[in-house]
């Protein structure tokens, strides 16, 4: 397939952030396969061609749409193991989770979230989504632009580990871009899970390796975690934008921040160009919105606030008037923050069925912990714990953490109207927001409001100092004094930054199914 970042057609369509995975989802179709069918090939291609991003030892979040209209939840997400002491880890680190190493690793659950995708409507047999990816391992890939730009990021961290040392680098040096790469170990992993299902990581010999080779290291994950871990479905939490119904997944996700976000625009009456004359209004908003998340986001179980009354008319009123008068001060305790090493990936037919996905190691190369004998890289998702024991967020054992994975769906009139997704850490809500905005209230097609120029608000982190806002370079003057009126420093980076994040979009309308993808990564939209 010749890489192209938009397609439209009037049968199927798919984008995702790697050229051969959209390969993967397009040869899903083309054999007679289902939206689910081609997420599912596209998501396990991923954990091969983008291993820095996703993969087998990491989380999935996803919304699935049915062929009745339908929307049905899936959290794939995993918790602390149940050996994680939480004293130990505050009397030695205070507050806050280590990024890296043993301490934030949490159970993966990727493999649970691609066998209950695949229950949702997948016809074509589960071990035909593993083929390519299989093949990719063994037999070798080109290290992708994205990957080769995180192994150059921090390769004395990244090479300290054996078995990412063994895989990505070569006489102490990172592979660079182009350079051939092969997984063996994680081929075989793969194979095995194609062969009898997830119980080869949750209960089997790929699991007891897996176990026995991060407890080597220190991690105190079992092989009775594994066999604990449990996928869930549910309904979408929803909100109303003017006339669209937009649904996200409800906590421990944090898609209720792009609801609050929507809510408090039409609330504000804001003009909806992000590169408009409300900017720095705008900014204020995402600021309060990821304030809040911080304060209350927690495992649904440990809430203290139901998720629906962040959405009830007394609080959004309550935020509102904290945009009007922002108090730019830190966030609360339990903030995620950074980037985000994560793919999005959306698909969608002519029958109606569509699918927003999004699976992520949390950090590049998630905890820095490649376990040899599976190939499968450790995340580091249990970094968006707090250790404040006052906190709904704080680490517990068996407990899910805070999470910023967020797929989205957006109907208008009970109709299919888009399917969205974005890698970007704590501002997935922002970017998601900026897409929609552009898409649906400035009629702009979906690569184009993908591609155009993107800031960020990215002063969220209690210990990142004033606020501020990363802003790509073609961001009109205009647009950066009114962010700077509203109390923000401007951070300028280059145009199409990997470090703003990629999303992709897939429009659907009488006239079929147009998709768009991001030229900040290795992206493709296909479409049939």
């Amino acid at each position: 397939m010749t890489p192209s970042l938009r397609a439209a057609g009037s049968s199927w369509a798919a984008a995702t952030p790697h050229t051969l995975a959209t390969d993967a989802a397009a040869v899903a179709f083309e054999q007679g396969g289902t939206a689910v069918d081609a997420a599912l090939a596209a998501a396990v291609t991923l954990a091969v061609v983008y291993p820095h991003m996703c993969g087998v030892g990491g989380d999935l979040f996803a919304l699935v749409r049915h062929t009745d209209g339908a929307v049905i939840a899936l959290n794939a997400s995993g918790r602390a193991p149940m050996g994680a002491d939480p004293d130990a880890l505050r009397e030695r680190h205070g507050l806050t989770v280590p990024a890296y190493g043993p301490a934030p690793v949490t159970v993966p659950g990727a493999v649970s979230g691609w066998r209950l995708l695949h229950d949702q409507g997948g016809r074509l047999p589960w071990a035909d989504a593993f083929g390519a990816a299989i093949a990719y391992a063994h037999d070798g890939v080109s290290v992708s632009g994205s990957l080769a730009r995180t192994l150059a990021s921090d390769p004395e961290r990244l090479a300290a580990d054996p078995g990412l040392a063994g895989v990505f680098f070569r006489d102490g040096s990172p592979l660079n871009h182009n350079d051939q790469v092969r997984q063996p170990a994680l081929g075989t992993t793969l194979q095995a899970i194609a062969s009898y299902g997830p119980a080869a990581l949750y209960d089997g010999d790929v699991g007891g390796r897996f176990a026995a080779g991060l407890a080597a290291g220190g991690v105190p994950i079992t092989i009775n975690d594994l066999r604990s871990h449990t996928a869930d479905l549910g309904a979408p939490l929803n909100t109303r934008y003017r006339d669209l119904d937009v649904q996200v997944c409800p906590p421990n996700s944090q898609g209720i921040v792009l609801l609050e976000i929507l809510a408090l625009i039409e609330r504000l009456g804001l003009d909806p160009d992000p590169l408009g004359p409300d900017a720095g209004m705008l900014a204020r908003v995402f600021r309060a919105a990821a304030r809040d998340r911080d304060l209350h986001l927690a495992d649904a179980v440990a809430m203290r606030i139901h998720p629906a009354s962040l959405l009830d008319d007394g609080h959004l009123a309550s935020l509102a008037d904290e945009v009007r008068g922002l108090d730019t001060g830190g966030t609360g305790p339990g903030a995620t923050s950074g980037t985000g090493d994560t793919i999005a990936l959306v698909t969608a037919d002519a029958s109606g069925m569509a699918v927003s996905l999004i699976q992520s190691l949390y950090h590049g190369f998630g905890a820095g912990i490649l376990e040899p004998a599976t190939g499968i890289v450790a995340q580091n998702r249990g970094a968006c714990f707090t250790l404040d024991p006052a906190h709904a967020n704080t680490l517990a054992p068996g407990k899910r953490p805070a999470h910023t994975l967020m797929p989205v769906m957006v109907h208008r009139g009970g109709e299919l109207e888009a399917v969205a997704g974005s890698m970007g850490g704590s501002a997935q809500p922002q970017i998601n927001a900026i897409n929609l905005l552009r898409c649906l209230d400035l009629g702009m097609e979906p690569e184009q409001a993908i591609a155009a120029p993107r800031w960020l608000v990215g002063g969220m982190d209690p210990e990142a100092g004033d606020p501020f806002v990363d802003a790509e370079a073609s961001v009109p003057i205009g647009t950066q004094d009114s962010l700077r009126r509203s109390g923000f420093d401007v951070r300028l980076l280059p145009d199409w930054s990997e470090d703003l994040g990629h999303s992709h979009i897939i429009r659907a309308g009488a006239g079929g199914l147009t998709a768009g993808s991001d030229p900040r990564a290795d992206s493709a939209a296909a479409a049939g």
